[in-house]
């Protein structure tokens, strides 16, 4: 009996020694929470909506209808005023002296700017940069050279399973507080054309966006920007340190300066991944080199896959747009690509994105008998399908169900250019080059839609 209770109060003491180890507290919240409130800002802005002037046509011009007449000439002799659209969003001050970051969607278009700062002073705010591709915004204030300041962390250290709390203006409920966790990095929602957003199930609602995103040690990690329709404690932040990479520019310029390299990528699926040669899906396949720019005074080539630009590897295709964009404008780089079974070094200048456009574009593609029905391309199928006249290829008009080709993401009105690097002009070279192609064969496509050029596979059945 003495040796049992002896063997018990060991076990027990055991237990006590492991127990506190596994054991997780959670961080003082009350504590940042009175600490970081001060930073934060409610910002309500009004918006001059003018009406829209109906444009009258008539029935006598292309596309006129008597109904249409009808009613423009009916709203058009009705006195028609401007309104006002009001809506809130959140900030954080970055300087003592009165700049606060937010998103470029709370602000953009504004007539009027109203900032309140926790302790109920209200001023009004001008904007002094905008980016809309990364939605952020850079407002100014005039409320002297002492303000609160939110300390800007580093995202790229933030790990998923973290505890972060959000501060923010949901439904105009003021200085409000929630906290979760980090659920997901990298996310991309198809936001902007530098998605790469942290996911967290701290609950995010309008009102929200523009506000900060703090980990436990009370930094911005963070700028919560987007959410779900309808879903729950599914919220998006921008990461800190892609804003980081812009504010100078914002205060000194009022807007931002990016590189470009003039290709359109795709991702590799694993059997696209095979057909180049590579070991395994990784780096951004071009499937399109922009006429003139950087990238083909480089010598890329579609069907390249770029691995490396800058000393930065390449993981997915993705990655390729944010790393070229944060580039400093005519610094000489290199670039790694596989091509025809090896790796290829070039040296390229980076380039100056256009305020129009032009970003690098990453585009999403997945990927017997065939199921492909195909015809020669003639200008009046061009024009039916949108192509340009000096298109040259295979037209496919249309797809079995079920079948192969619709397992390759293909579609009527999709124009065949090459097959395994082969290219293809008339259906006779479509069936020379898949003709001899065994069964369980995957066959490398490159597909004209419109204006984009994508790879994809064909596995024959």
């Amino acid at each position: 009996m003495y040796r049992r209770l002896r063997l018990l109060l060991t076990l027990l003491a055991m237990l006590l020694t492991v127990v506190p180890a596994f054991a997780v507290s959670a961080p003082d919240f009350a504590t940042l929470v009175e600490q970081l409130k001060p930073a934060v800002v409610n910002i309500s802005t009004a918006k001059t909506i003018k009406p829209r002037t109906p444009v009258f046509r008539g029935p006598q011009q292309p596309g006129g209808d008597l109904f249409e007449e009808f009613f423009e000439r009916f709203f058009r002799d009705i006195p028609q005023s401007s309104r006002k659209e009001r809506s809130l969003g959140t900030g954080f001050i970055i300087s003592e002296d009165g700049y606060i970051l937010t998103n470029d969607h709370v602000v953009d278009g504004a007539d009027e700017i109203k900032v309140k700062l926790a302790d109920g002073r209200i001023f009004s705010g001008t904007v002094r940069g905008l980016d809309a591709k990364l939605d952020l915004a850079l407002v100014k204030i005039d409320a002297g050279n002492h303000l609160p300041v939110a300390k800007l962390g580093d995202s790229d250290k933030l790990r998923i399973g973290e505890w972060v709390m959000a501060i923010g203006n949901p439904f105009g409920l003021e200085q409000t507080v929630t906290v979760g966790i980090v659920s997901a990095k990298g996310r991309v929602i198809g936001a902007g054309p530098y998605d790469d957003f942290i996911q967290t199930d701290a609950s995010i609602n309008p009102g929200n966006s523009g506000g900060p995103l703090f980990n436990v040690r009370g930094e911005v990690i963070g700028i919560n920007t987007a959410i779900v329709p309808g879903g729950q404690g599914i919220g998006f932040a921008i990461p800190v340190n892609m804003a980081k990479q812009i504010v100078d520019q914002l205060r000194e310029d009022g807007k931002v300066t990016r590189g470009y390299l003039g290709v359109v990528v795709q991702p590799l699926s694993e059997e696209l991944a095979q057909s180049f040669g590579l070991d395994r899906p990784h780096g951004a396949l071009v499937s399109e080199v922009v006429k003139g720019s950087p990238a083909e005074r480089a010598g890329i080539k579609r069907g390249d896959v770029i691995l490396r630009f800058d000393g930065q590897s390449i993981d997915e295709r993705n990655d390729l747009p944010k790393i070229v964009a944060a580039s400093r404008v005519g610094k000489t780089v290199a670039v790694v690509v596989f091509r025809d079974g090896r790796e290829v070094e070039l040296k390229t200048e980076v380039g100056k994105l256009s305020d129009e456009g032009g970003t690098d574009v990453s585009v999403d593609n997945s990927g017997g008998k065939l199921g492909l029905t195909l015809a020669p391309l003639t200008p009046e199928l061009a024009r039916r399908y949108d192509l340009a006249p000096e298109s040259r290829g295979v037209l496919v008009t249309a797809i079995e169900p079920g079948s192969a080709a619709t397992n390759a993401n293909l579609r009527p009105g999709d124009l065949i250019v090459e097959v395994d690097g082969r290219e293809v002009v008339s259906v006779k070279d479509f069936e020379a080059a898949t003709g001899r192609a065994a069964k369980g064969k995957v066959l490398r496509l490159l597909i004209q839609r419109r204006d984009n050029l994508f790879y994809t596979t064909l596995r024959i059945e």
